[in-house]
Order: C-alpha cells, then structure tokens, then sequence
C-alpha cells in the first residue's frame, strides 16, 4: 500500500524532474494579503506572481501546501467528523506555470501521474471542462486518450476559476474518479447531476487564460498560466482503496492514539466514531496553527484556535475525557507528521505546553458553563420554549469562552435552538465597544498604490548598506491621491521612486529611513520610506522648496542620526532573541517586532510573565554582549547555506533564494534585511521599559537603548527625587514610607466598607421590618444608596442568615450613575423559582443583565431610575 508520505515525495519528485522548482509551504497565517484569515489554497504564495507584482527565478514550480479552511465560504467546521471528506485542516498538491507551459502540458502531466506514477486504473478516469473549452475538450482526447462519453462539459459555477470580480481568471478541467456502483447515490447518480462520493473530484487544473477587466470586459492574458489544487488527503485515500479520508494512514494512527487514551475502540458506533474523527482533525489543524505562530485568544486567528482547541475538548468529553488528553493527541500529529512538516518537531515541547495550558483553563470553566447552560435549558423546558436567547448564549462565550457551535451542540441534544442574529447583534456590540474586531493581517500593502508602477517591471537599486548618500535619476512621482505626475511644488506632498537609494523602505519590522532629497530646482523632505515591492522603494516626500520634476538628477542623503538610533535598536533586537533563548529556553520564538529611532519593541512567544530575576538577566546578558564591542558582520548567501550554518530565520517571513545573515560572534546568527551596527559596542546600552503579555503565551518586552536609555534614566530618576521630596523622606527609605501609606489607606477602607455596611443592613432589623408576603412568598425589597458591592453582599449574607424562606432583592445607585443589583431565592423555592431565572426580567428596568446560582444571583445596570419598577417586576413575577 503506498502511504500518504510516499504519494507526496513521488508529486513533488515528478514534477522537479519536468523542470518544476519545488517551494515550501508558505505559513497557514498568510503574508503580504490582509484580505485572508488563513491560506486556504496552494495558490496564495503565488497571488503577485499571478497578478504580475512580483518576480520570480524560476517559471514552474511545485509545492505541497498546508491550509486551513474554518469560516467564510470555505467553512467546513460542521462537517468535519460526519462525512468522509470534509476537514479543517488539509495537504495541498499543486504544480504552477507562471506564463510557461499551458493546457496541454498541464493535462499531459496530470494524467501520466496519475496512471503512471501512482497507477490508477485508466477506465476508472473522467475529465470534465468547461462548456466553451473545445480546445481542453480536445486535449484530453488526445492526450489522454479519453472517448468523449468521458468527458463532461459542465458550466462557470462548476468549471470556471476566478480570483476576484476583476483580474485573472478561465475555465477548469477537473479529473474524477469512478469509485464504483456501491459508492452510487440512486438511479439518477452522475457527474455534473449529484454530489455523492461515487465520481469523486481529485484534481483540479485551473487555465488561467484570460484578464477580466469589468463586468462586461474580458480580454486574453499574455503570457497565460497553470494553477492546479489536488488534495492529499482525497488522492491517498483512492490510493488505498477506502471510501473515507478517515480511514487512510494519514489520520488513523492518530485516531488510534484518541481511542487509547479515552479507551474505545474506532468504529464502535456513530457517535464515537464522529468524537474519535473530530479530535484527529482538530489536533492536526492545532498543531499546525501553534507550529505557525498561532496562540489561544479571543479574536481573529487565536480565536479560531481556542475554538478547535475547545470543540475538539468538548466531543473527549462526550468520549468521557475529563483530564487534559489534547496535547497527547497532537504529539501523537508532531510523531507521525514531522519529517515532512519539520516545524512541528522543531516546536514539540511548546505545542504540548500551549494546548495542555488552553485544556487545563477550559477544564475550569467548561463544568461551570454546562452547569449555567442546563440551568438555562432547565427553564426553558420549564416554560415549553425551545429557543435559547442570543443574549444567554452570548454570556456563554463571553463569561465562559463558550464558542456558539458548542453551545448549538448541547443545546441540540435537547430539542433547543439558539437564536443566532440576536447573539450576533450582541457580539458586534461588544467588538465596536472594545474596537478589537479583526482587521485582517494587520499589515498595510503598498503594493495596492503603486500597482502600475509593479505592473510596469520598475525596480530601484538598495545601495543604503554600505552609503547614506546617492546620486539618482527621479524615474517616478505620484500625488497624495495616488496619481502619476511630472512635478510635484513647493508645499505638495506625494510619493517619489530613484533608480538608485539608500533609503531603507519600511520593512521587516524596521521603520524607513528619513532625510533629504536636492535636486537643481527644488528639495524635499522624505519622511517616510516604504517597501513597496520586492524591488521597488517609494519615497514619501514633501517638497520644502521649489519643485521636484520627472526624470531630473536627485542627490539623496539619509539622515544618518536616526538610521544609526535605528541601527541601535535592530542590532538588540538580536541580541534580545539570543538573551530570551538563553533565559528562558529554546522555545522562545520571535512572534512580532517594531524598530524606531526611539525604541524597540520584541514579541515572543512564551507561556508566563519574565520574574525580576529573569527580566535582570535578560538585560545583563544583552548588556554583556554591548560591553565586549563584539563585531557586528553581514555576509550574502544562498538560503540553503544560511541554514546549514545554524542562522535563525524567523518563521513566516518570505526568503528569497539569497538571503542576508548578520552575526554577532558566538551570540546571535539570523536572517535579516535590515540596518545594523559595526559593533555592539554602538549600542551604548541596553534598558528594558517594560514587560507585559499581549496574546495568550506571547509577551512583549520594550526597550531603549544608546542615548534614549540615557534619557530615560534621567526621567526617572528626576520622578525619584520628587518622589522623595513628596513623601518627605530620604533616599532608602522609600519604599518603607509608600507601604505605610498603602496600609494605612487600606485600614481605613475597611473600616469605611465596615460602616457602611451596618448602616445598610440597620443590623438586619430595620430591613426585616419591610418583609412583605406575595402569593404566599415572603418577599424583601430595599434600596440601599451609595453603598457598593462588598456592603452589599455583606448586607445580603446578613438578611439571608435571618429569612429562612423567601425572596430578597436589594439595589443600590452608585456615584458613577450605575446600579448594583442581588437576588436570593431560598432553596426551598427552586421548585417554583431560581435567581438567574428572576433576575434577568427584574434586571430589564435598569437596562442591566446578570446570572448566579440558584440560590442567588447578581446582576448591574445603568438606569438608577428604573429600580422600584425592578422590585414591581419582582413581586409581579412571583404572584403570577
């Protein structure tokens, strides 16, 4: 039997010896295309390439690419485990032709792959094509030999690929196999009528022939191009002869690993089967995001990994998993997958660490969250409706980290559905209140304003590695909005391109350089620098004087105090990797960086807050590596050179076949484009500002360095000296003098929260005067001004200790216009009522919400007003 790894070496083989380059996998996170959440097709790396925005050395080439397909209208989330097909994560095989080979080449190739290289059985193979695509139609006679009975002409919802509403696009030629009769969904079963397994697709070839210019518009490409998807998954089980991606070597050892741990067998029934093949897809989808750089979060990317994380811990729970199991399972993907997908094994003992932290904060939630469903669930049954609010099930996400589809689940089970608008009307209210909605990847493209000048192939020479100054011709200029102009006065801003720099575009985290541009009729200030593409820096200038004209000599000089402040910075950002390595472990990655003249800004990744201790090591040893004025060398080679030398390069970042290396001897060798020192010895100094965590297991540390650390210092210690002169102390006797202070103001807010809870409860008595009696229950309502929330509760825990049966809401108004509002019902009257139950009708008046347990529950709001209307809606509720 040939196992999934032997199907993927030998397309990746065939295709390098019929002259295609082989490329890596691009990242699951895709880089330079804001516009996607994750890569969902062999294509992405390529979208420039495509669009004719970027170059490369070669004309075909070959990959096996990861993607993820999780939302939008490649989401496959709800299938996953229940059909034979569908899954998060996948294995794409594809072989491209950038304006090289061309239809029949591609079909000739597809086909002897297929019915050589892994032997399918010919008789069981049809094409389709596009209806108007004689010239395919033709081909796959020709080439493959195929009788025209086999070949399926279908229309553009089926057969035609385009990459947007304009742009690239042409007709499709898919390859299907004959799976048999037994695979049949009835009498009426073929290709182009039915979407059974029987005519299974397995490889999709893409004619990229034609440019759409507007609706109406379509003209003939050039130079005409191949893209072609074929899944791994899909192929390997026809290659093995199952009916179910499932069932091939590619995920049964690790739905065995599941079935060990929860200890049942696969295909012992449906439900376990469905739980077994959900965790399996999942763990490989997690281990692949986490790999990437990926960590748990409440939004965008992360959030789509908490999510699987937590779907994947809710069907082990189903398979009675109640400790942590995940991380075993996705072991067991870094096991079986890590020879072709070497970052898994790379980062072994971080994925374990981040998915066993994600299960053991779930674990602490999710009893209590199910508890909080039922309750809600309980009532609903109670009252015969079988629509859960939006609001409740948006509680659950935002208390609890329940995503919707766990929610959708359980409820399910009962007969109960979960009204989806209105939960999503309350999660669009909480993303525009905390304006953290996801933007894409949060990367500008400059590519997007100078695509004509991209398009047309002009390039402008980087020499600012070894000068700061530069005699060039001006050889483009575009205005603020964007448009191609001859000049540019006097007070104009706009954008301009040399044919040779040293101005550093913005790049790599590293801001761009500024300066000046002179030429005979006028001078400018550049204020920005910006990688615009690969080779192509655009200026952002503004004219100071006179004029700056098309095609005129510029001399160009880089303002060199700021490019050496920013030198400083980048070259300790090395260092810094090279320290937290050191200090922390081998599995600190670099997840982010910022490079200014004022100061640096380091992401990594990392599971806990730096102790002082390691914070002080970190600076020591950074400092250390400044002090010794180690040399700072570049050195150009190839990437695979690069890599065999031990230089770290981050992942994620695109390389081209030559690449940059700086080292810093014996403490940091990486790959990098940036500005740097000569020495560390220019660095001056090193000073951390701060250390904080910014995403679940990714902390940030800024710093400052040479004259910035200089100052900053000074800053402070300027705040010290007033400090001391505030406090009326001396040197030395700070930090004893602010905890007297802080322990004297905490004594008297507890004597203050003391007070103020005796007056609110009048020792319990006065408020036990107020007890009314409503259809039988004993009922006590009291508005307590001023008095916050600890009071409150105390007074609620005095009142309760005094009514051994009944009902008592208290409410108080605060300073900052809010409300507090709790509710206790007494055990014996869960049968009639609990307090979540109450309080969200009784909390609706003050325009606030809330939850607890039965015996009791707490809600706010921001409507004072509306409090005696709350305690109305109380007794109304208990008399009914």
């Amino acid at each position: 039997m040939m196992t999934a790894s032997e199907i993927r070496a030998r397309f990746l083989d065939y295709f390098a010896q019929n002259d295609h380059q082989p490329v890596s996998s691009s990242p699951l996170v895709p880089r330079e295309d804001p516009s996607l959440l994750f890569t969902n097709a062999g294509m992405v790396q390529f979208k420039k390439v495509f669009l004719g925005q970027d170059k490369r050395p070669y004309k075909r080439a070959v990959t096996a690419q990861k993607c993820l397909r999780v939302g939008g209208k490649h989401n496959d989330l709800e299938n996953v485990g229940r059909t034979a097909r569908h899954h998060t994560f996948f294995e794409m095989l594809g072989n491209f032709s950038f304006g090289d080979y061309f239809k029949e080449q591609a079909i000739r190739m597809a086909w002897e792959f297929l019915t050589v290289e892994l032997g399918l059985d010919k008789s069981r193979l049809y094409a389709t094509v596009y209806r108007d695509d004689d010239e395919a139609f033709g081909l796959w006679q020709k080439v493959a030999g195929l009788p025209s009975e086999r070949i399926y002409r279908l229309g553009e919802k089926d057969n035609f690929w385009s990459m947007g509403d304009t742009g690239p696009c042409g007709p499709c030629s898919e390859i299907l196999v004959d799976q048999g009769e037994h695979m049949s969904c009835g009498p009426d079963c073929g290709i182009g009528s039915c979407d059974c397994d029987r005519y299974l697709e397995v490889w999709n070839l893409v004619f990229m022939q034609y440019d759409q210019i507007d609706k109406e518009t379509r003209v003939n490409l050039p130079r005409p191009s191949i893209d072609t998807g074929m899944g791994l998954e899909r192929i390997t089980a026809i290659c093995q002869g199952v009916n179910s991606n499932y069932d091939t070597d590619l995920f049964q050892k690790i739905i065995a690993r599941a079935g060990e741990l929860a200890g049942v067998a696969y295909r012992a029934g449906e439900e376990t089967d469905t739980a077994l093949r959900v965790i399996a897809d999942h763990s490989r989808a997690v281990a692949f995001l986490v790999a990437d750089g990926i960590l748990p979060s409440n939004e965008g990317r992360g959030y789509v990994l908490r999510r699987l994380i937590r779907r994947a811990l809710r069907f082990g729970k189903l398979l009675g998993l109640s400790k942590p199991f995940l991380f075993e399972v996705v072991l067991a993907v870094v096991t079986h997958m890590g020879e072709a997908y070497p970052e898994l094994t790379a980062n072994r003992e971080f994925l374990a660490r981040v998915v066993r932290e994600e299960e053991e904060r779930f674990a602490a939630t999710l009893d209590k969250g199910l508890g909080i469903l039922s309750e809600e669930l309980d009532a609903l049954a109670a009252t015969g409706d079988t629509v859960l609010s939006g609001a409740a099930a948006f509680r659950l996400y935002d208390t609890y980290g329940f995503p919707l589809d766990i929610i959708n689940d359980v409820a399910g089970k009962r007969g109960v559905t979960v009204d989806e608008a209105a939960y999503t009307i309350c999660m669009n209210e909480q993303k525009a209140r905390a304006k953290k909605a996801w933007k894409g990847s949060g990367e500008t493209d400059p590519a997007v304003l100078f695509l004509e000048l991209l398009e047309s192939g002009l390039k402008s020479r980087f020499v600012g590695y070894d000068t700061l100054t530069a005699q060039s011709r001006v050889v483009a200029l575009i205005s603020a909005e964007g448009q191609a102009v001859e000049r540019l006065i006097e007070g104009q801003s706009g954008f301009a391109v040399f044919g040779t720099t040293p101005f550093y575009g913005e790049s790599g985290g590293q801001s761009g350089d500024i300066g000046q541009v002179e030429t005979l009729t006028g001078q400018a200030e550049v204020t920005a620098t910006l990688k615009a593409g690969t080779d192509l820096t655009a200026h952002h200038v503004t004219v100071a004087k006179g004029e700056l004209l098309l095609d005129q000599e510029a001399e160009l000089r880089v303002d060199e105090k700021t490019r050496l402040a920013t030198a400083r910075n980048h070259t300790c950002t090395h260092l810094l990797h090279a320290a937290l390595k050191n200090v922390l472990g081998g599995h600190v990655n670099q997840a982010g960086s910022l490079v200014t003249p004022q100061r640096l800004r380091f992401d990594f990744t990392h599971m806990a807050a730096l102790s002082a201790d390691e914070s002080r090591r970190v600076e020591d040893e950074v400092n250390a590596a400044i002090l010794a004025a180690l040399p700072v060398t570049r050195e150009t080679m190839s990437l695979d050179a690069a890599r065999s030398r031990g230089a770290t390069a981050l992942f994620g970042e695109k390389y081209g076949d030559e690449v940059r290396v700086i080292e810093v001897p014996g403490v940091s060798m990486e790959l990098c484009g940036g500005t740097h020192l000569s020495s560390t010895g220019q660095a001056g100094s090193f000073l951390i500002l701060s250390e904080a965590g910014v995403a679940a297991g990714v902390r940030r540390i800024e710093a400052v360095t040479g004259v910035n650390a200089l100052e900053h210092v000074r800053t402070m210690q300027a705040e010290y000296e007033q400090g001391l002169k505030a406090l009326k102390t001396k040197p030395g006797d700070m930090a004893g003098r602010i905890k007297k202070l802080f322990d004297d103001i905490k004594l008297l807010t507890k004597e203050k929260e003391q007070m103020a809870g005796k007056l609110a409860a009048g020792g319990g008595k006065s408020l036990m005067d107020e007890i009314a009696e409503v259809a039988g229950v004993r009922v006590l309502t009291a508005r307590l001004p001023g008095v916050n929330i600890k009071a409150l509760r105390d007074s609620m825990d005095d009142l309760r200790s005094k009514l051994p049966s009944g009902v008592i809401c208290l409410a108080s108004p605060q300073e900052d216009g809010k409300v507090a509002l709790i509710l206790s019902v007494t055990k014996d009257l869960h049968g009639r009522f609990t307090a979540p139950a109450l309080i969200k009708a009784v909390s609706a008046p003050i325009e606030g919400s809330g939850g607890g347990r039965p015996d009791l529950a707490q809600a706010g709001g921001t409507r004072p007003e509306g409090i005696e209307e709350a305690f109305d809606v109380l007794k109304g509720l208990l008399a009914s």
